[in-house]
């Protein structure tokens, strides 16, 4: 285990705490990244950010190396930076979604990925989940169509960019525990999964956006906040975190972003829902507590009834 955190993560519910606390984390970074979209362009703000959070960890990641007992190999780093690639591709379409939708449809959208973990892992490892699944992606689509206001057209084009940046999310994760945690480094990995958002968005950054010095200073505060905190910290207790749970059960705990972003986004910007917004809302995050829990208590029944 990494040092830094061998005494905190002795047990699974510990992980999950951790894991609960980056859901925090994120709920609240939502807000930090919907203001800075008035002074700088998602890519700028995304290539900003990561290399804030590579810079927050290095010292950690420096410290893991030198208590390392073996060396990364060559399929290490591959796997470390394609992870990466999917990092950036779930933040940048999240960045530019949060243009043209609110904070909280952003929340709970960008939370379907605790549904499409256990979809994803039956496409691409035929792995077949518990089949509650199946009612509870029923149920989550129900959702998104009420929080679209009753009507599919509702749906922006950020909205529909959020959805796709879930699925990345949902990707992040699976790989993250399949191939991520294999090495026994999860601050590297989270360093080098920053390094390679930061040079992507810097491509991206330079290709699409020009931003001014001013601006960036204007933005510095939510900068600051979503590099540090939200980047930083967050994505790095969640690589922790998922050494001690399953992909599925860590998704639940994650998707907590999405009460805390709609909390934080009432609280802090005067966002409000209609009332079908908030059953929808209900819908979608039933289905994320659904997924997870019910088969967790058809199991410990089974194991009392032996």
């Amino acid at each position: 285990m990494t040092a830094p955190f061998r005494r905190i993560l002795m047990t699974h519910g510990r992980a999950n705490t951790l894991l609960l606390l980056a859901g925090a984390i994120w709920g609240f970074g939502f807000v930090a990244q919907s203001s800075a979209m008035g002074s700088v362009g998602p890519f700028m703000f995304v290539t900003l950010r990561f290399f804030l959070a590579a810079l927050t960890i290095m010292p950690l990641a420096v410290r893991e190396a030198k208590a390392a007992p073996v060396k990364l190999t060559r399929a290490d780093y591959y796997g470390f930076f394609f992870i990466g690639v999917l990092l950036f591709s779930g933040a940048a379409l999240q960045q530019v979604g949060m243009q043209t939708t609110s904070v909280t449809n952003a929340g709970f959208l960008t939370g379907l990925y605790v549904v499409m973990v256990p979809f994803l892992g039956v496409i691409l490892f035929w792995q077949w989940p518990h089949p509650v699944v199946w009612p509870c992606a029923l149920t989550a689509l129900a959702g998104i169509y009420l929080l679209s206001g009753g009507h599919l057209e509702g749906l922006t084009a950020g909205d529909l960019l959020i959805v796709a940046c879930a699925i990345f999310w949902a990707l992040q994760i699976i790989f993250i525990n399949r191939i991520g945690m294999k090495s026994g480094r999860p601050i590297k990995l989270s360093l080098v999964q920053f390094m390679v958002c930061g040079l992507l968005g810097l491509v991206a950054t330079l290709s699409t956006e020009r931003t001014e010095l001013f601006s960036i200073l204007a933005a510095a505060p939510e900068i600051l906040f979503a590099g540090v905190i939200s980047s930083g910290i967050g994505f790095t207790l969640q690589v922790v975190g998922q050494r001690f749970t399953t992909a599925p059960q860590a998704a639940i705990m994650l998707s907590s972003e999405a009460l805390f972003a709609a909390l934080f986004g009432a609280i802090l910007l005067g966002e409000r829902m209609s009332l079908q917004g908030v059953a929808g809302c209900a819908l979608i995050f039933f289905a994320m507590i659904a997924v997870e829990l019910i088969p967790a208590l058809r199991k410990r029944a089974g194991v009392r009834t032996q």
